[in-house]
């Protein structure tokens, strides 16, 4: 693994890559950064250039003061930056949680430059638009994304070095989050402003179920009319996901015509790290083609 730098799009970004090929980039979400995809880096840089990226507000990535600045948007921008720095047109975009809400997002603005989209247990914009606002189940289920933007946020999560953080990952996955992980997790953290940039997405788009003080639930994309993914997608989604319920699998092939849904039973939220050889293994068998429909 090599890591490296980039100016893109006004920010700093670090990002790790491994080997040579075509360009994948696996893009992480909250509370992880490129770390998240080292068993995938291994894997697809036997035949890809592999890229992992601090997405900003991240570890070592740049960390802009201003909220505005954590819109989906500016992130879209920086994965065609990033791709335009390694001199690529056209590569395969994976992202998970807020990345894999990125990955659609650049999909939806950048279909001429994706060959294809993984999306690991991440809402399309329009589906979780109905179901954040007419399912109660997901809206219990999301109420944590009320506590991530108050103003409480940074000190409940950095408390006891990071402790909460820490248990959810322990109480998830069980022995395969490892002392090494553990200090790996802690270490990106503890870089100044990190937790605030991670927790910046969530404030920047106002996500969430109702507040009980007027405000509306709130996705994370706009007009549903606008969100059609023109790129062949596959989507693997753990179906034990405590935060993001399966009815965001409701309906999308609505959204996504070219649509491909490997449903992984006993996966959680994190079922990259609880199962990386079968995501691994849809990838490969949806990247060669054929993966059943």
């Amino acid at each position: 693994m090599d890591h490296a730098y980039a100016e893109i799009n006004g920010v700093r970004l670090h990002y790790v890559t491994q080997g040579r090929g075509p360009l994948i980039v696996f893009v992480h979400g909250f509370p992880e950064f490129w770390y998240a995809w080292r068993n995938q880096l291994h894997e697809f840089g036997r035949d890809h250039q592999a890229v992992a990226p601090d997405m900003r507000g991240y570890n070592l990535s740049a960390k802009p003061a201003d909220v505005g600045q954590y819109r989906v948007a500016h992130m879209v921008e920086d994965l065609r930056g990033l791709a335009d720095h390694l001199g690529r047109e056209r590569f395969v975009l994976v992202g998970h949680d807020w990345g894999g809400v990125v990955a659609w997002a650049f999909a939806i603005a950048h279909p001429q430059r994706l060959m294809k989209l993984v999306i690991v247990n991440a809402p399309h914009p329009a589906i979780f638009e109905r179901e954040i606002r007419q399912n109660p189940a997901q809206q219990s289920a999301s109420r944590y994304m009320l506590v991530f933007r108050s103003p409480e946020a940074e000190a409940i999560l950095a408390a006891n070095d990071h402790a909460r953080l820490v248990e959810m990952f322990e109480r998830e996955l069980g022995p395969r989050f490892t002392g090494a992980d553990r200090a790996a997790y802690r270490e990106a953290w503890s870089q100044p402003g990190a937790l605030t940039g991670g927790l910046n997405y969530y404030r920047a788009a106002g996500v969430g179920p109702p507040s009980g003080e007027g405000a509306p639930a709130k996705s994370f994309g706009a007009d549903p009319s606008r969100l059609i993914v023109g790129v062949p997608t596959l989507v693997i989604w753990g179906e034990r996901d405590r935060a993001l319920l399966t009815g965001n699998l409701d309906g999308l092939e609505t959204f996504v015509p070219d649509l491909t849904i490997r449903r992984v039973p006993e996966g959680s939220h994190w079922v990259i790290h609880e199962a990386p050889e079968l995501v691994n293994g849809y990838i490969r068998e949806f990247l060669a083609g054929t993966a059943a429909r």
